[in-house]
């Protein structure tokens, strides 16, 4: 016999731990290679890890609900003697059952390209990187922090304890820290919710987890961010004429089908080139403007629930690159395969209404980012065209783009603009170009 280490694998660059949700496979247990033997989450995936060969669990070395690191070993599978064992297996990819919006709860925030900065703890207490992020969140100093009990191995603060000490933090006398305060201005406080009752013949139905960290994430982001949206109106005639013309070739000759979205996508990353405002974020009182120009588009998964996985330098591909990048997101997310770095990255996104048959809508911004732009339903409609000889009234085929943009950083001339120049984009779309 010999023993088979089972270590918790990397989910992607950003991801340095995640949480054990159950063990599928009891110690005892019989299993068979690719077999599912834990599921585990992270605040941007849940995940399968299967077992890489066959065998018998001896032994977890984890409870359900304790985080692990990325590289520990976290069970111990018995295998034959004779079957062999590759090291580098040992770091097998995690199977995506499960997906979360690429976003998270306002306790779990953080920026998608900044590390948390940290004061050196005055104790040998271990904090998580999610407890980090909160304790700079809620502006808990690191010797406040220090102070906080913890209930976790080893007398470790959880994200549950910081939690309920954030709730009873205003009821008594709050540690005086030993550090300069924070730059940040302190979040407000929430809002209290109504109390709801249910009536008899009413169904109630528990929100399963990912459908928590959206609604968490949804409230965050109002409260963070003053919300203005601003509409306008674009004829894309030309955009809907040349894909009529081109989409059965594209169909034969790249075995997939070419939508409008990587159209909108190509115009959104060049006028947030012409216009590198709204292709920012806000840490306090300062703006990172970023370099990556990552367009995050929403797209709908088989639970029904909605998932933005992420093109990276969309500024930087052509019209072919982006059709495909789409499709490839698309079908990973309706399969329920998108990795971690699938979704991460972000810095602007599109979510597009009109699939469900909306004119428009007012979207929500998706935290860490400033603006978000809605695409309305493509409706053919009478419309005044300015000809040489005279007005005259077409049928043109017409859509509504809205921008949800931050007003703490992005005003109404600047949102105004960006919409503006989608618009000519949009409107100028060369009707014989090749793809």
């Amino acid at each position: 016999m010999a023993n088979f280490e089972v270590i918790m694998p990397k989910l992607g660059e950003s991801i340095i731990e995640a949480t054990i949700t159950r063990w599928i496979k009891n110690p005892g247990d019989r299993i068979e290679e690719d077999d599912p033997i834990v599921e585990i989450a992270t605040d941007k995936v849940d995940s399968e890890i299967p077992s890489p060969v066959e065998g018998k669990l001896l032994k977890v070395l984890f409870n359900e609900g304790d985080v692990v690191a990325v590289g520990k070993v976290i069970a111990i599978i018995e295998t034959e003697a004779d079957q062999a064992v590759n090291e580098e297996s040992t770091g097998i990819p995690a199977t995506v059952v499960e997906v979360s919006e690429p976003v998270t709860p306002a306790s779990e925030i953080e920026s998608q390209n900044i590390v948390s900065e940290s004061v050196e703890s005055s104790t040998d207490r271990f904090y998580s990187p999610l407890v980090k992020n909160i304790a700079k969140t809620e502006g808990i100093s690191q010797a406040e922090l220090d102070r906080v009990s913890g209930t976790g191995k080893e007398g470790r603060v959880t994200k549950e304890d910081l939690m309920a000490y954030l709730k009873n933090r205003g009821s008594g006398p709050v540690p005086q820290a030993q550090v300069s305060a924070p730059a940040t201005p302190q979040p407000a406080a929430k809002a209290t919710a109504p109390q709801v009752f249910a009536s008899n013949g009413d169904q109630i139905v528990e929100m399963d987890r990912m459908r928590k960290l959206i609604s968490d994430h949804m409230v965050m982001s109002k409260q963070v961010s003053p919300h203005v949206t601003s509409f306008i109106e674009v004829d894309v005639t030309n955009m809907v004429r040349w894909r009529e013309r081109v989409k059965d070739d594209f169909l034969k000759r790249e075995k997939e089908k070419i939508t409008f979205t990587p159209i909108f996508i190509e115009a959104a990353a060049q006028a947030l080139k012409d216009l590198p405002g709204v292709n920012a974020s806000v840490d306090g009182y300062k703006v990172i403007l970023r370099k990556n120009i990552n367009i995050g588009m929403a797209a709908a998964l088989p639970n029904g629930n909605l998932i933005v996985p992420v093109i990276k330098n969309a500024d930087q591909k052509n019209l072919l690159g982006l059709a495909k990048d789409v499709n490839s997101l698309a079908n990973k997310a309706r399969s329920n395969k998108l990795d971690p770095d699938d979704i991460s990255g972000g810095t602007f996104t599109i979510t597009n209404l009109g699939t469900f048959g909306s004119i428009t809508g007012s979207p929500i911004i998706n935290q860490p980012q400033v603006a978000i732009l809605g695409l309305g339903v493509i409706k053919k409609k009478p419309v005044v065209l300015e000809t040489s000889e005279g007005d005259v009234i077409a049928i043109r085929h017409m859509i509504i783009l809205s921008l949800a943009y931050d007003h703490r950083v992005v005003d109404g001339a600047l949102g105004g603009m960006y919409l503006q120049r989608m618009q000519q984009l949009l409107e100028s779309f060369d009707t014989n170009r090749s793809i």
